[in-house]
């Protein structure tokens, strides 16, 4: 049976932001709600990595801060494999719009992305030592590392928000 642990990816510092992008509003809601609300529909559990955020289950980044997503998956692959899970369904906060059926459309043999968002992936939990290897080659790119365990590339019907930007999110 699949058990999956839904990971905000939560620890970049949103420079071209300007201001705490996971607090940003968006249709009435912070962007860490919505994601979260998204990942809470399809996963059994959800964690946020890389950030303390009040409110949540929250892991630092692995096995330093400063990897980029890298070091939050990493974190979020090595709990899932601890506590149990089969699978991580990652996000970050700049995805606000996730369909609740993600994990489904993500659904298939290995490690599935989406094309546009990297960030937003299914990742089976037993890559843990994969990427804990491939981290400490020095390697950061969160494509590269999809690329190395070989993970399918889905484009979505409907492209996902990227919120880099406050411009990025439509007027209230």
């Amino acid at each position: 049976m699949t058990k999956l642990l839904g990971a905000i990816l939560a620890g970049g510092q949103a420079r071209r932001f300007g201001s705490d992008k996971a607090q940003a509003l968006f249709e009435g809601a912070r962007l860490i709600d919505r994601v979260a609300a998204a990942l809470a529909a399809q996963c059994e559990a959800v964690i946020v990595c890389g950030r303390e955020e009040p409110g949540f289950a929250c892991l630092p980044d692995w096995p330093e801060p400063g990897l980029g997503p890298l070091g939050g998956l990493a974190a979020a692959l090595r709990h899932a494999g601890e506590q149990g899970f089969t699978y991580v369904l990652s996000a970050g906060v700049d995805a606000p719009d996730l369909p609740h059926d993600l994990a489904a459309l993500l659904a298939g043999e290995g490690a599935a992305i989406v094309e546009s968002q990297p960030v937003v992936g299914l990742w089976p939990a037993n890559t843990a030592p994969v990427l804990a290897d491939f981290i400490a080659g020095g390697r950061r790119s969160l494509y590269r590392f999809a690329d190395h365990i070989g993970a399918r590339r889905i484009d979505l019907a409907h492209p996902l928000m990227n919120v880099n930007r406050p411009e990025d999110l439509p007027p209230a």
